[in-house]
């Protein structure tokens, strides 16, 4: 993967999370975006699969094209016959005791140029459309990849945001319980202070099995080892442009053409033509056949004498069924008229993708600016209230909204961004990029 695709701020060195205790944080893997992109790559099981089809699609095609290849016998034979024979011209004869013996080296070669060349170069096309395919759903792994590092990432720094909110309101409580002993504030206030502290670990729970979720989410996709915890080394979670915005005016047909799912299509659609000519060119192109051999012939086992025989033949077959009802060629218009509706079909998808991605772009946009300003507001009005709280000029319960209002729009600025991210990815593939 391109390390333009993504830019990301990165630790010096990998933090350590509260909730990563013991043999799990022994065995935390860092990763990034990059990271997992080449673990998915390679150990995928989506991908591996379409891999392994793409194998079966080049065994096909060596073995389609082993259709002018004879075959070789060679081996030893006896006869023997006892009692009556019937003479070839329809005489018996009775008391009749025949042997012979054979053995030798012969092959039996048969040649449908009309059915071997077209079927081989159908299957040629179609281990090509395979090549295609497997980028296609490589693309769509990884792209599943993508989406779930973001919800990964967006999940451990959401759950960093309430460990930094729970670690004040407990040093807010203890200030409070300071005033409260020398009469300043009243026992209420720190008693609100103190469920403030304890709802906010509630969340940071909440927040910590939600990172569970999707780590466990990741690890599936990446098919990585299940006892070791990911632990994202981004730090922060930033907008990234993979794609210019003058990219969004990219007219549909560039895509069409770069899309390996409408290529993979293409290409199925030509084999099938290709294949079409079987009943049509490839009626008229005869078969030939050819049997010969070399052997020594006789009485077991001797006397025996070296024989040796060629056959050859040129055959036109003609199926009436083909001339009359020609079902085998509506069978071949039939597949090639679903093809091309299959081909409309991508094409239909491909324009549902563009459109949608490069409209979310925009709407996560705008979003992630709104999210973002809403966030420093947040922020500012906390840090305030907190200066407020050490000169002891404020009421707990306006901190508890503070700290509400900043998570809040915490959550709003790293979904948007998770988003905003995703939708980048998804319009750089949906115009007809590879990952």
């Amino acid at each position: 993967m391109k390390t333009y695709l993504f830019r990301a701020v990165i630790f010096i060195s990998v933090y350590c999370f509260p909730f990563c205790q013991g043999a799990a944080q022994d065995m935390a893997m860092p990763i990034n975006l990059e990271t997992a992109l080449a673990i998915g790559g390679a150990n995928n099981l989506t991908i591996q699969e379409h891999q392994l089809r793409q194998e079966l699609a080049l065994a096909n095609l060596d073995k389609a094209n082993e259709w002018w290849l004879p075959d070789i016998y060679a081996g030893l034979s006896t006869h023997q016959l006892w009692g009556t024979a019937m003479n070839s011209d329809g005489a018996f004869f009775t008391d009749v005791n025949r042997q012979s013996f054979w053995g030798g080296l012969g092959f039996n070669a048969s040649w449908n140029f009309g059915d071997g060349i077209y079927k081989a170069n159908a299957e040629e096309l179609r281990s090509e459309a395979a090549l295609y395919q497997t980028t296609a759903e490589k693309n769509k792994a990884l792209l599943e990849i993508i989406n779930a590092y973001y919800d990964f990432l967006a999940a451990q720094l959401y759950y960093k945001s309430y460990e930094h909110l729970a670690e004040q309101a407990d040093n807010i409580a203890q200030q409070i319980h300071v005033l409260v002993e020398v009469g300043i504030k009243f026992a209420s206030d720190e008693l609100l202070a103190r469920s403030n502290y304890n709802h906010l670990q509630v969340e940071m729970l909440n927040a910590r099995s939600d990172y569970y979720r999707k780590s466990a989410q990741l690890t599936r996709l990446l098919n990585y080892d299940p006892d070791i915890k990911l632990l994202s080394i981004d730090s922060v979670l930033v907008p990234i442009e993979v794609v210019s915005i003058q990219g969004l005016v990219m007219p549909f047909d560039s895509s069409y053409n770069r899309r390996p799912e409408l290529k993979h299509q293409i290409l199925l659609l030509a084999s099938l033509h290709e294949e079409r000519r079987t009943t049509t060119t490839g009626l008229w192109i005869p078969e030939l056949r050819i049997n010969a051999y070399s052997s020594y012939f006789g009485d077991v086992f001797a006397p025996i004498d070296p024989t040796s025989e060629i056959n050859a033949a040129l055959v036109w077959k003609v199926p009436l069924g083909r001339l009359i009802s020609k079902g085998s060629l509506k069978q071949f218009d039939a597949r090639i008229h679903l093809q091309q509706n299959q081909i409309e079909q991508t094409k239909a998808l491909v324009n549902e993708e563009v459109l949608s991605s490069k409209d979310l772009i925009i709407v996560y946009k705008e979003q992630m600016n709104v999210a973002q300003e809403g966030s420093d507001y947040a922020e500012l009005a906390l840090d305030q209230c907190i200066q407020r709280q050490q000169l002891g000029t404020t009421r707990p319960f306006e901190i508890l909204v503070a700290q509400e209002m900043f998570i809040n729009s915490r959550l709003d600025y790293l979904k948007a961004v998770a988003s905003y991210n995703k939708a980048q990815y998804a319009y750089y593939v949906a115009i007809g990029n590879n990952l």
